[in-house]
């Protein structure tokens, strides 16, 4: 760390650091650009890049290489600026104000090249005349035909001999992803070497490497310097499971989160393993998240559900622990609804039954059994928004539509709800379920209520397996009381695709079986991809927690010229006052407050002025009924 009053001056390298690419790489691939010898080229100079960069060949070896095989211009290099301008690594544009607030104390030493590192570094503030790097040499035609071999950097131990030139006075840290950056320190130029690994990571680099910062935040952070984050985000850990969509991967990515990934789903003792370390945890369905696996998991921020449904999420202990619980309610309705209408005209025209018989070789052109769905009277059971698109659909092709739903909906369209169960099932020739997760609802619909049903009725559930007696579908499927019926939930479902499925419901005529496929179309896991991560970021960012299933729901504007304090506590009397308390103690100017509780939890989030003491946050802390305190910058 700096020591007060000492000068203190940062040596950051541009390619890979600076941004995300290594220029003259990238510059290879412009020139050559629809040339068949390009992408072997292009090859080639990575090759030199990285050996180069990792010290294998001394650098000035590669430089010579790399430049002989080059075939590039001044309308390249103009390209080249360009698209450099979209590749500054992500944590250096988020940090833009630190860049240019500490211009003064900024050096890029670069062994790329001033021709298209100046322009890219200078729209941050940093000053040109702070820039060093390589100079190409052109002919009369603008073409590069090679580069000044007088400039230091382009010799072997260039930037060393660079830095020690500008003999700078005070403490040096160098930031950088090549071995030659690290020889700023282990010439003794440099205090400390800071191998950065947002980009690219050479292990040859990380080994010798007095800190490894996967981001400028981690940099700013370890030095209390002014920054874009209060905690660095490449530091926090996310874990996403059972196949969640790329599109929520790199929106974590993009944020600067560590991210890994599952394909499946893990056990309850896997998960309490794996989650030592995780802020934030993404499922779907098939993960259970129990109080044993929350106890496990003492870092744990937020827990999103990649679908619709939180029963296997233990909700009550995820709020007693301050976690916000967050779902996608909207995202994969059209998906579910479109194979409820596809499922419902196939099995009312005896497709499915059909299908299968022209497989085993029998033609049976026949009618018989088979139906129009216009006229036909639909039962929804739930009338949610998977329920109520289903209705519309379902009215537009002619059907008429009743619903049956204990809380008070209002109906659209011609539907007409119906104050009892028993009615609905009377009247439907279509009965579709489309209830929660609870456990009040297991076996919902069970001998009693198929008995109820017409004789020939269509049956489906694409809502939860438990909410169906299995084997008195089957037996009612078996018996024709059920003409035929489409499942794509079931009360155990095979935790991999590798596990065998079991069901009575195997081998049944006119029966579709899917496999918990009723959201699995590319657009609603894109959807879904999108729309809990942003859920996640709001409340990590910004303390908002709009659209979390447990927590009080709070929608916060952005924090400006202040700092945020996120206080989660047990709803009990006199917290709030406890913390006013705190703030008129220290005499902390509010620039704003807002408090939301619900009858486990209040949440109360604090804007003050950016002056305050450790004592302060530490009193914070040590309220007696919190659970869970953060401040964000």
């Amino acid at each position: 760390m700096p020591v007060a009053n000492t000068p203190v001056h940062y040596i950051i390298d541009f390619d890979n650091t600076f941004t995300k690419v290594e220029g003259l790489d990238e510059l290879a691939r412009i020139a050559l650009e629809g040339k068949p010898e390009q992408q072997e080229i292009v090859k080639q100079i990575k090759l030199l890049t990285d050996k180069g960069m990792n010290g294998d060949i001394s650098f000035a070896e590669s430089l010579r290489q790399r430049i002989a095989l080059l075939a590039a211009n001044k309308t390249h290099i103009e390209h080249l600026v360009n698209f450099l301008k979209t590749k500054v690594t992500n944590s250096f544009q988020r940090n833009a104000q630190f860049l240019s607030e500490h211009k003064h104390q900024i050096y890029i030493i670069s062994s790329g090249f001033k021709e298209f590192i100046v322009p890219i570094v200078t729209a941050f503030g940093i000053l040109e005349d702070h820039v060093f790097a390589n100079e190409f040499i052109f002919d009369a035609h603008g073409q590069v035909i090679g580069f000044d071999e007088q400039n230091v950097l382009s010799t072997d131990g260039g930037k060393t001999k660079l830095l020690s030139k500008l003999n700078l006075q005070g403490d040096i840290y160098a930031i950088g992803d090549g071995y030659t950056d690290y020889e700023l320190k282990a010439s003794g130029l440099a205090n400390r070497f800071y191998a950065f690994t947002e980009n690219i990571e050479r292990q040859n680099v990380i080994s010798v490497a007095d800190n490894i910062v996967a981001s400028l935040d981690e940099f700013l952070f370890d030095h209390k310097l002014d920054r874009s984050q209060s905690y660095p985000k490449s530091r926090i850990k996310v874990l996403l499971l059972e196949n969640v969509h790329p599109t929520a991967i790199k929106a974590f990515e993009e944020q600067g989160f560590k991210v890994e990934v599952e394909k499946g789903a893990l056990s309850e003792e896997e998960l309490c393993r794996r989650l030592k370390h995780v802020a934030i945890l993404g499922i779907r369905s098939k993960t259970l998240v129990t109080q044993k696996v929350l106890d496990a998991a003492p870092r744990l921020m937020a827990i999103g559900a990649f679908c619709i449904g939180t029963n296997q999420i233990d909700l009550e202990a995820a709020t007693a622990k301050g976690i916000p619980v967050f779902n996608a309610p909207y995202s994969n309705t059209r998906s579910v609804v479109e194979l409820a209408l596809g499922e419902l005209i196939m099995l009312m025209r005896k497709a499915a039954l059909k299908n299968d018989q022209m497989h085993k070789g029998i033609w049976d052109k026949s009618a018989g059994g088979s139906f129009e769905i216009r006229g036909k009277v639909l039962g929804l059971i739930g009338y949610g928004n998977i329920g109520t698109q289903l209705s519309v659909l379902a009215e537009a092709l002619g059907m008429k539509v009743y619903f049956y739903d204990l809380g008070d909906k209002l109906a659209l369209g011609n539907a007409q709800r119906l104050e009892t169960l028993d009615e609905l099932l009377h009247l439907s020739d279509v009965v579709s379920l489309h209830l929660d997760g609870r456990k009040e609802n297991t076996n919902f619909i069970g001998p009693e209520e198929f008995a109820k049903m017409k004789d020939g009725v269509i049956f489906l559930n694409l809502s939860r397996g438990h909410v169906v007696d299995i084997g008195a579908l089957a037996a009612g499927v078996n018996s024709g009381k059920i003409a035929g019926a489409g499942i794509d939930v079931f009360p155990y479902e095979p935790a991999t695709n590798s596990e065998i499925f079991e069901s009575p419901l195997k081998g049944l005529d006119n029966v579709i079986l899917t496999p918990h496929i009723g959201g699995s179309t590319a657009e609603a896991q894109e959807n879904i991809g999108k729309f809990v991560p942003a859920k996640f970021l709001e409340y990590i960012n910004n303390g908002s927690t709009s659209g979390s299933v447990n927590f009080p729901e709070v929608q916060l504007p952005k924090l400006k010229d202040s700092h945020r304090i996120l206080h989660i506590h047990e709803n009990i009397p006199g917290i709030m006052a406890q913390l006013n308390h705190v703030f008129a103690k220290y005499q902390i100017n509010i620039m704003g407050q807002y408090l939301k509780t619900n009858n486990k939890i209040g949440y109360v989030i604090t804007d003050i002025e950016k002056c305050y003491t450790e004592s302060f946050i530490q009193e914070l802390r040590s309220i007696e009924g919190t659970i869970r305190f953060r401040m964000l910058f």
